[in-house]
């Protein structure tokens, strides 16, 4: 054999080799790639783990008063293994399955035993490992679940999986709904205190170890590895609760009366800025009235009337006049202009400018402001720019409209009308909330000062942050001329306007009625005719407490102030008077050995003002948060609610306000039936179910 011969030979033999072994390499890629396909991808799904992000617990919104606004209560989604180690068995599992069926069915009462067993058998055949049970299950029904037949073999044994959740209530339920807000993805900021302090109420997120199985499903590994979620913190609102049903009840029953299509009532508290109470309602096509917008920060619209405390305010500050002066109430028509502008009820002839202030008159404002600013219409416009009228508040909360008041630069200035419209609240965009600070400013003497809904961040129980009303203006005019502003706006209540609807009998108030119509959208005010009325003002006008603003927008059945706002204007201010700063009544006379009335249980605090302030002699008070009252015949008896720590209170024969108060700060939620006082519970007071139970309550 040649040489050549030999090296080719050689040669073949080894490319033949390398042919034969690239052919096993691509047989065997066939191979696994498309007749063992399904078992690879199983088997690395199998093998695949990750760490999923668990939320933490949000914190908790409290009320100024404590009582607790929106929580976290927790909730479960249930799976079941149905290769776990303690049914792993055909026979142990036919055994067992129908009994757990039968106690699923017994207990939820959603769909007969056959059912449920039918679905664990198909999901058996399936060797489902993650075979979803039930959603959304209680804490307390979590505990029962765990005794059913299967699951009462472990947590490893019975195959039971438990998928913990959060879900956020409010225990008051509609109250302050709004204010408190929520939480939104979708809604930059979120809403309310929700939203704004989304950062702190959130926590920090923990982490699970997740297997993933056969067709996408991950199912938890093991618990010891798990990082556990840090609860948020807990927010200290402003809102006094009590004083937030007063005003959500009135504010619901005026707009009833109105057949208005919404409305906002605002409750601040003059000296520190506190938000008291703040209610939003809009007409729903039912007929009902719910929380929808916040139009207490969010809804410009012209003013109308109340703005002329800024006018009379720059007329007296500039000595332009005084309330002595006399003016004409006659129709006004506006030099250089054809536009006449006319008080509704007619002329009052020519009078003070007091007494045209508390007649509420468009044409004797309108006649001043351009008499004495039209030579120089920018000294009026500062005045308005000084008192920071224009900008924004930067509120606590998200959402807050921006203040649109005009100055002669801008383009849309008309030198004839602009002016005189100004001067009686038009030709601006003010919100609810900007209205009612400027008020509140004449009764804290001249400060003014931002309002705020949130006091402290809490952590544990420790304060991390406190909040302060920042000033804005720390006086905003003069000693002489707030003190007849003061006297001004007592005045309208006294003698003006609100003598009829507004006036109390109890003590001074000092505010303003204000009726403007509401341009119809792109028609303006040639559109359809509607009226926003709004009162604003403060109580009591000697040693101011509260500053209070009540707008209701679009009345059918009359639209003047007076007696369209006024009445819930009235009604939430001795209401809350009465609830906080004490009405004086003569004693109680008794005569021989009559018999004191029943009292129903409540708020201790609350039978204690009313006792002390009928003279009944309170024989026994207990600062728990509820009481009982014993009838005796020597006084009022008050025996102490005792409430144990960790069980349900007693709250049959409270009110609803009381009822929810206790319930809701012993940590249930609370379902409610019927009207009046509690008749019964669905659970008995001193029984033991963990906190986020479900209480239902009946009322007649």
């Amino acid at each position: 054999m040649s040489i050549r011969t030999n090296i080719l030979l050689r040669v073949y033999l080894a490319f033949g080799l390398i042919l034969l072994f690239a052919g096993a390499v691509i047989f065997q890629l066939c191979r696994v790639q498309l007749a063992q396909g399904e078992k690879w991808k199983a088997m690395a799904q199998e093998n695949s783990t990750r760490y999923k992000t668990v939320e933490a617990a949000r914190g908790n919104i409290f009320s100024s008063d404590g009582s607790l606004l929106a929580t976290s209560v927790p909730e479960y989604d249930l799976h079941l293994d149905m290769t776990a180690a303690g049914i792993a068995d055909d026979k142990v599992f036919d055994e067992k399955i129908d009994s757990l069926s039968m106690v699923m069915a017994n207990y939820f009462k959603d769909r007969p035993a056959k059912d449920y067993s039918r679905i664990f058998r198909e999901a058996r055949k399936e060797r489902s490992r993650y075979q979803l049970i039930r959603r959304k299950v209680s804490y307390r029904e979590l505990a029962d679940i765990r005794k059913f037949p299967v699951f009462n073999l472990g947590k490893y044994k019975g195959g039971l999986i438990v998928e913990p959740q959060n879900k956020r209530i409010l225990p008051f339920k509609s109250l302050a709904a709004r204010t408190i807000g929520y939480k939104n993805e979708n809604v930059k900021n979120g809403v309310g205190l929700e939203g704004a302090y989304t950062s702190y109420i959130n926590g920090e997120s923990g982490k699970r170890l997740e297997q993933r199985l056969a067709g996408g499903v991950w199912i938890p590994v093991n618990e010891e590895d798990d990082i556990a979620p840090k609860e948020g913190a807990d927010i200290i609102s402003t809102i006094d609760i009590n004083f937030q049903d007063i005003a959500q009840s009135a504010l619901e029953k005026q707009l009833v009366t109105s057949d208005a299509d919404h409305g906002t009532v605002i409750l601040m508290e003059v000296a520190t800025g506190e938000i008291r109470a703040v209610a939003n309602y809009t007409k729903m096509p039912d007929g009902s009235f719910k929380e929808k917008f916040n139009y207490a920060i969010a809804g410009n619209q012209d003013p109308g009337s109340t703005f002329k405390v800024a006018s009379y305010m720059a007329l007296l500050e500039d000595k332009m006049v005084d309330t002595n002066n006399m003016v004409s109430t006659e129709n006004y028509k506006i030099p250089g202009n054809s536009h006449i502008i006319k008080d509704s009820h007619g002329s009052i002839g020519t009078v003070s400018v007091k007494r045209a202030f508390e007649e509420s008159s468009n044409a004797a404002v309108a006649s001043l402001v351009n008499r004495y600013y039209t030579n120089n219409q920018a000294k009026f416009t500062n005045h308005l720019y000084s008192w920071h009228l224009n900008e924004k508040f930067g509120l606590q909360i998200p959402g807050e409209a921006q203040p649109v008041v005009k100055n002669p630069k801008n383009a849309s200035w008309n030198k004839y009308m602009t002016l005189p419209q100004m001067a009686y609240g038009y030709e601006m965009q003010l919100t609810p909330l900007k209205m009612l600070s400027f008020y509140n400013a004449i009764a804290n003497n001249g400060k003014y000062i931002s309002p705020i809904f949130v006091k402290e961040i809490r952590r544990l129980g420790n304060t991390i942050e406190r909040f302060e009303a920042k000033t804005i203006n720390p006086k905003m005019c003069s000693a002489v001329t707030l003190k007849k502003m003061q006297e001004m706006l007592e005045g309208v209540v006294s003698e003006g306007t609100g003598k009829t609807n507004v006036k109390s009998s109890l003590f001074r108030i000092a505010g303003k009625t204000g009726t403007a119509q509401v341009a119809d959208g792109r028609n303006g005010y040639k559109g359809k005719k509607q009226y926003q009325s709004s009162f604003c003002g403060y109580f009591p006008a000697d040693h101011p407490k509260y500053s209070l603003i009540v707008v209701i927008n679009d009345p059918k059945n009359g639209y003047y102030a007076a007696s369209t706002a006024g009445p819930a204007f009235k009604e939430i201010c001795e209401k809350v008077y009465a609830s906080s700063l004490g009405i004086e009544h003569p004693p109680v006379r008794y005569v021989g050995n009559t018999t004191l009335p029943q009292t129903k249980p409540g708020n201790s605090r609350a039978l204690k003002q009313v006792y002390g302030q009928l003279g009944v002699k309170p024989l026994y008070a207990s600062l728990n948060a509820a009481a009982n009252g014993i009838d005796t015949s020597n006084g009022i008896a008050f025996e102490e609610n005792k409430v144990k720590a960790g069980t349900v209170p007693n709250v049959t024969g409270m009110g609803l306000s009381d009822a929810l108060y206790v319930l809701g700060n012993a940590g249930y939620k609370v379902a409610v039936r019927g009207s009046g006082s509690v008749n019964s519970q669905s659970v008995t007071g001193g029984s033991q179910i963990p906190k986020g139970s479900k209480i239902t309550i009946e009322l007649q």
